[in-house]
């Protein structure tokens, strides 16, 4: 099973570049970052450092948008990348979320969408598309490959991730919530003629490494708390669109955001925030990893055994480098998969 970490390109840079090194020191094998160019750093810049300063890491957005990313210099900065670093990046993508929203721009249409999917797997694996009437390739790309992962919640996105995406990422960590979006990509995939099994599966949540206390359980609850209000945003338009029990998302990512009272995009993504008082912890545990190694190890395994191809660890909160140590000492080696010397 593959490991990944989520990192914001909060400034400096440097420190971003550090933590993805070190990344790959430990064992992960993805890097990701948050993809918000206003918020934080432009990421595709930091994305050149990574790889040149790495020999083995994949990086890419978790996630990208056709709203602010033109698709067609999308397409190139990645077919670009993988020319001067050997293949090395994927990129995961979706309607839009901060970096549309801060603009006060909208998300793009499922539809658009899709679109975006096609013709980016297109132009960065070397293919011709069709482009506002016209056909397009990267005449120096043919060498490239990149795969494309759709991000989602909602049930038409998850089938356009089952009938075009080469990935499906699911942003939080419940086994239940987990299994009921894979079997709505797979089953999709299967409808479009495609091989389930063809679709990477990718979940992605925080993760804190404690000693076991309820006094560091509890601490870690409060650095996590976001993630339920992050998660809530992205859902609450799904539950405008289909409303609370109209069966489109499982009741558990809907019952929880009753109590939203908004979102503030100047806190997105960090430890502390003050618009996330209606997550309760229960949400925050079940769509989090807390707990000793362990614990870790049980919830990646229950994952795993789902179908799941990597489990992605966003790192924000107040304890990254012992984070990174636990899952690289104790975490990755007992989750991945041991071939025997003799026999």
């Amino acid at each position: 099973m593959d490991i990944g970490v989520v990192l914001q390109c909060t400034p400096p840079a440097a420190r971003v570049i550090d933590l993805a090194k070190r990344a790959e020191t430990y064992g992960f094998g993805y890097v990701w970052t948050f993809d918000s160019h206003i918020l934080w750093e432009e990421p595709y810049v930091i994305y050149s450092k990574i790889l040149d300063e790495t020999r083995k890491v994949v990086v890419g957005p978790m996630v990208t948008n056709p709203a602010t990313r033109d698709i067609t210099v999308t397409a190139s900065v990645f077919a670009t990348l993988n020319e001067m670093y050997g293949n090395r990046t994927v990129i995961g993508i979706g309607r839009g979320d901060s970096a549309v929203r801060v603009t006060n721009g909208k998300p793009v249409s499922v539809d658009q969408l899709r679109q975006a999917v096609v013709d980016i797997k297109g132009l960065v694996n070397g293919e011709s598309i069709e482009y506002k009437e016209n056909h397009l390739r990267l005449p120096w790309a043919g060498a490239s490959r990149t795969g494309v992962w759709v991000a989602a919640y909602g049930p038409r996105v998850l089938a356009l991730a089952g009938e075009v995406g080469d990935g499906f990422i699911l942003q939080l960590a419940d086994p239940s919530i987990a299994e009921w979006t894979i079997k709505a990509v797979r089953d999709a995939a299967a409808a479009a003629g495609r091989n389930p099994d063809d679709v990477y599966i990718c979940v992605a949540a925080p993760a804190y490494v404690t000693d076991g206390s309820p006094e560091a359980h509890a601490h870690a609850i409060d650095q996590l708390r976001w993630f339920g209000g992050m998660v809530g945003n992205h859902v609450a338009d799904i539950v405008a669109r289909y409303g609370e029990n109209g069966g489109a998302v499982p009741q558990a990512l809907t019952d929880y955001i009753k109590n939203r009272q908004g979102y503030d995009y100047n806190e997105h993504g960090q430890a502390g925030n003050t618009h996330t008082d209606f997550v309760p912890d229960e949400i925050v545990d079940r769509f989090c990893i807390i707990g000793p190694p362990e614990e870790h190890v049980r919830r990646i395994d229950e994952l795993k055994a789902l179908g799941v191809d990597q489990f992605a660890v966003y790192l924000q909160h107040d304890d990254k480098d012992h984070t990174l140590a636990a899952y690289g000492e104790k975490v990755i080696p007992a989750v991945q998969d041991h071939l025997r010397a003799t026999s």
